[in-house]
């Protein structure tokens, strides 16, 4: 296996004990803080993942998914400051 396998199963398996902290988080701060950075690392083992097969099909997940991670994390922050309701 070459070096980006490997970090992409280093990405894979930190987002994977991130997530205890998105279940079990002390408060809703931590628990968007935890799930943002699982969708960073999982983006980044998709680019890494798709670097390493050569298929482009990775890319476009990955690209979805962070869009979708960023729409997320404005939502709840939003939802958290009070205006969702407006």
């Amino acid at each position: 296996m070459t070096g980006l396998l490997w970090f992409a199963i280093c990405f894979a398996v930190l987002a994977l004990v991130l997530l205890y902290r998105v279940i079990k988080g002390p408060s809703v701060v931590d628990r968007a803080v935890a799930a943002d950075s699982v969708d960073i690392l999982t983006d980044m083992a998709l680019i890494l993942y798709a670097l390493y097969t050569g298929r482009s099909v990775y890319l476009d997940i990955a690209l979805v998914t962070a869009i979708l991670g960023f729409v997320g994390s404005v939502m709840v922050a939003k939802y958290l400051e009070g205006g969702l309701n407006e």
